[in-house]
């Protein structure tokens, strides 16, 4: 077998991860272009839930192997300051061969500010940059 199976049966339902960050200028909507306000953006706001959900079974993955983010269904629902502080919240609810299925939530010190819905793949790092690399050819 190639390696998923031992990865599948170092992964469990449930894993789960939250990060925190403070909200900068360099994370604002303004910054990224995607507003002209100075709040936390959405985008790096999912970027955030992203890397939750990557960190939170990355030490479940055999030496070689990581995830790729392949689906983000997120709802920003409330803007957060410049200066005040966001955690993200990850936690795995499927696991369908190579697919991950992750609940996502971000909140800042006050309230809920996003949900949603993240899926990663897993991948073979090595093979999936030479695929990758094989569209300058």
């Amino acid at each position: 077998m190639d390696g998923v199976f031992k990865i599948e049966n170092r992964l469990n339902i449930g894993m789960e991860l939250i990060l925190e960050k403070i909200v900068t200028q360099d994370l604002s909507a303004q910054a990224v272009g995607s507003g002209n306000v100075a709040v936390y953006a959405t985008p790096f706001m999912i970027a955030h839930m992203e890397q939750a959900a990557e960190q939170a079974v990355i030490h479940g993955l055999s030496e070689g192997y990581g995830t790729v983010g392949t689906v983000v269904n997120v709802e920003h629902m409330a803007a957060t300051p410049i200066g005040m502080k966001v955690t993200a919240k990850a936690v795995l609810r499927e696991i369908d061969g190579r697919r991950l299925v992750f609940d996502v939530e971000a909140h800042d010190e006050r309230e809920q500010i996003g949900r949603g819905v993240h899926e990663r793949f897993i991948i073979q790092k090595e093979k999936f940059m030479d695929k990758v690399n094989s569209k300058h050819i």
